[in-house]
């Protein structure tokens, strides 16, 4: 008999994103959006890394300064289809954006209930990276979120 096969269970998503200075990029996400730095290196040991995870709740992003002729690449500026650069589930879009309205995090999409089917807004991040921050609306009649 063969023994039934286990199923991967995907934990999460992190977005990898390349940035001209990691500790602005570090000083942004931390001060502004409420993350924690959870790992740095790369570098030569004297403040100089250029790799960095960062987290809140379950949320994490990788970013990298690579090299001074490698820059951002924002997908918006790709193409105006290409929205976002990330987008993330939050229980509350509510408190969250007041929170950063508060914080004087630049907003590129005020807060609202938008034709995607979501209660979201979008911020921008020092190196131009469009994050949605938002929740499915609930569907009328099936309790959904």
């Amino acid at each position: 008999m063969i023994p039934a096969a286990k199923v991967a269970v995907l934990h999460r998503i992190s977005p990898f994103f390349v940035v001209d200075d990691l500790a602005k990029s570090l000083d942004f996400y931390c001060a502004k959006l409420g993350f924690a730095v959870t790992y740095t290196g790369g570098g030569d040991g004297q403040g100089k890394d250029f790799f960095g995870i960062i987290e809140r709740d379950g949320a994490m992003l990788m970013l990298k300064s690579i090299t001074p002729e490698i820059h951002p690449q924002p997908n918006p500026s790709r193409h105006q289809w290409a929205r976002w650069d990330a987008y993330i589930d939050t229980s509350d879009p509510d408190s969250l954006y007041r929170e950063y309205v508060d914080k004087g995090v630049p907003i590129h999409s005020e807060l609202s209930d938008t034709g995607d089917g979501l209660r979201a807004f979008e911020i921008t991040d020092n190196s131009g990276y469009v994050l949605c921050f938002g929740r499915p609306l609930e569907a009328p009649g099936n309790g959904t979120r």
